[in-house]
């Protein structure tokens, strides 16, 4: 099963002293590096790793199965926030809490990240796993108290959300693990986006299978009504359960940690300490810009998406609508960001060019939603054609930039291993989020300030992206080391 950890004889680079890529290099294709290559006398025939195994899909589908599963549980209640209060006595605190677990789950990030760095991706994986069986496992306790009963499912929302961590954090590790330069991008794509993908499901299966308070028979009484709409929460939540079990089973069977042989010359080679890297990513003011331009807009839409169903009921749509809006925004997303993804694997040197063009339309399609909710002011149409569109386009552009971000990140300060870079920066995209939830909880009864925060922060990253001085050290390296 691969299970050993890696002996210091092969923890050691190699590549030979002076082989590296020239920092800040930008370049665009094979032929470029090669000629790059001659000019700067790196040889044109180093011998490298190379080789890429088939398991390596099985490898990613376990993972990224793990980050739908992870996502779906954190996105339970708040599609179905209505439902949830007549079921269990849920307030508006409560609901935004459930959703807060998420971000709160990352304050022990980089203790994850410490992990994944020492002990490897089998390990990490396994007790990420574990710890959503816990917390899907908490929530189905039966008991008649709805007191202990609500401080369950708190309870196992937070343990669900400390999985986040490495659901959201190790696809870059896993993809330069296990893929070639030229699938890289695609394995984090779908890495990465599956995890969305567990949220976006949520939106459909919860509003689906819960009807709405107002949506049950007036026949039943209010207690037959509570009841029903208990019991089949209940239902969804035994089936999250039992999806959790099924793949921490499969996981625990197997789960190699890396391949038998490298399939890269980056793979290969050695990274900076767990120390160092936060002193190299603190140092340069590049990641710094690009960190923010991520963190601050993800961070803010992510809130938003956790709560869509309390923003879109005062204009007087409904839950199943509100589910179906949250659902093909993020589907749109996922989909666009795997052919993105798969776009730069094959046009390489572009990824900079893709982030302008995703926020660009990202700031458009939020400033069209955010002014369609304003139509008393703005006179725009306020109809479910223009919400599904401002809200699917909007969840297009910002999710599919995700696993764009990831690759620009890693490049950006290789040899920085992937699980620190991405650690930290989705690190800060949650604090963005659990800062904005927290002031939801106060001011919920006005959120026109909410949804002023989406076109604001969409343009202060296209700012900032704009300003970004791309390289391109990882890429470069495998291309140039390996020709």
């Amino acid at each position: 099963m691969g299970a050993g950890w890696s002996t210091e004889e092969e923890r050691q680079p190699l590549l030979g002293p002076g082989l590296g890529p020239a920092p800040g290099t930008v370049w665009r294709s094979r032929e470029a590096a090669a000629a790059a290559a001659a000019a700067s006398g790196v040889p044109a025939a180093v011998p490298g790793p190379g080789r890429v195994y088939g398991r390596r899909w099985l490898v990613l589908l376990l993972f990224s199965l793990l980050g739908f599963a992870q996502g779906l549980v954190w996105n339970t209640w708040g599609p179905i926030q209505n439902s949830a209060r007549q079921a269990y006595g849920f307030s508006s605190w409560d609901i935004a809490l459930l959703v807060l677990w998420g971000p709160i789950g990352f304050l022990p990030c980089f203790a994850f990240m410490w992990l994944l760095d020492k002990r490897g991706l089998r390990v990490t994986v396994l007790l990420t796993s574990f710890l959503m069986v816990l917390g899907t496992g908490l929530r189905c306790i039966p008991v008649s108290d709805l007191m202990l009963k609500r401080r369950l499912i708190h309870g196992g929302q937070l343990l669900n959300g400390l999985a986040g961590p490495t659901v959201m954090n190790a696809a870059p590790f896993l993809s330069t693990t296990w893929f070639s330069a030229d699938e890289r991008a695609t394995a984090t794509a779908i890495a990465s986006m599956l995890s969305y993908l567990g949220g976006a499901c949520a939106f459909l299966v919860g509003p689906l299978v819960v009807p709405a308070p107002n949506g049950t028979s007036p026949l039943l009484t209010s207690e037959t009504s509570r009841t029903h709409i208990k019991d089949l929460i209940e239902t969804v939540l035994y089936a999250e359960f039992g999806v959790v079990c099924l793949l921490f089973s499969a996981t625990l069977a197997y789960f190699p940690p890396r391949p038998p042989l490298p399939p890269s010359v980056a793979a290969a080679s050695q990274r900076l300490s767990y120390r160092r890297s936060f002193c190299r990513l603190l140092s340069n003011m590049r990641f710094l810009m690009i960190a923010l331009a991520y963190a601050i807009p993800l961070g803010v839409f992510a809130g938003w998406s956790g709560v869509l169903d309390l923003i879109l009921t005062p204009v007087h749509v409904s839950q199943v609508d509100a589910g179906w809006i949250g659902f093909w925004s993020i589907v749109g997303g996922c989909v666009v960001g795997i052919a993105m993804a798969r776009f730069a694997d094959f046009i390489r040197g572009m990824l900079k060019l893709i982030l302008l063009l995703l926020f660009s339309g990202a700031t458009l399609s939020s400033t069209w939603f955010t002014l369609t909710c304003l139509n008393s002011i703005t006179h725009l149409p306020l109809t479910t054609v223009t919400l599904y569109a401002s809200c699917i386009l909007l969840g297009v552009f910002l999710n599919s930039s995700i696993p764009i971000f990831f690759e620009l990140f890693v490049e950006t300060v290789y040899p920085v291993p992937e699980g620190i870079t991405c650690g930290v920066v989705t690190f800060l995209s949650n604090m963005f989020m659990g800062v904005l939830l927290f002031f939801l909880t106060f001011y919920h009864t006005e959120l026109s300030w909410f949804n002023w925060c989406l076109p604001g922060s969409c343009l202060l990253s296209l700012l900032l992206i704009l300003c970004f001085r791309e390289s391109y050290d990882r890429l470069y390296l495998d291309v140039v080391v390996s020709v």
